[in-house]
């Protein structure tokens, strides 16, 4: 066997049981809930694939980032109210507790996975100054983004809510075309200094 043939093998291998354990089949998942075995692969979380495919929905993605916003935000105004009252749910408590972490976790997911892994890209060699600059301001946002995400998480201060849709605003000017950018500026108008 030649060292390419291994190769190929390998990677044929390796391929076969990455598509098996991202994407299992639906008797795979049947069978995986209505047992209680526990799997020697770690379970992974479905998002985009990063096969790469080709398909992407960007500006759907600034509408995620801005219902995540949302809900966040109402996370945290119930968990206000909660406190005031004199026998607050602890159920609900922690539901919304969850609900806000698992959004904000669901924004700094999306950062990395989508956007930073796939779609904003690193300009080539000899790029010009401003391909450097834009480059920069869409790292440093999708940085502040990520950093609003777990204030959320870690506080139920909404000015760190309102940070985050200003950002995905801002980094949306440094993105999308001046069509694009219109689209997402009148879908969201206000949500950046919604209270």
């Amino acid at each position: 066997m030649s060292l390419t043939t291994i190769s190929l093998s390998a990677l044929a291998t390796a391929a076969l049981f990455f598509a098996s354990t991202v994407f299992p089949s639906d008797r795979d998942a049947e069978a995986s809930a209505n047992d209680a075995t526990v799997s020697a692969t770690p379970a992974t979380p479905r998002r985009h694939c990063q096969v790469p495919c080709g398909i992407y929905g960007d500006k759907m993605r600034i509408d995620m980032f801005m219902e995540d916003a949302a809900t966040i935000e109402k996370a945290m105004k119930s968990l206000l109210a909660m406190d005031q009252e004199d026998h607050p749910s602890k159920n609900q408590m922690v539901r919304w507790v969850m609900a806000k972490d698992d959004h904000a976790q669901a924004i700094q997911d999306r950062v990395s996975a989508y956007w930073l892994a796939q779609r904003i890209k690193v300009p080539g060699d000899g790029a010009d100054a401003a391909a450097m600059s834009k480059y920069g301001q869409q790292l440093v946002l999708m940085h502040r983004i990520t950093v609003s995400a777990m204030k959320c998480k870690q506080t139920t201060e909404t000015s760190h809510v309102e940070a985050l849709r200003r950002l995905v605003l801002e980094f949306s000017k440094t993105y999308f075309s001046a069509e694009d950018l219109k689209h997402i500026e009148e879908h969201h108008k206000g949500d950046a200094d919604h209270k």
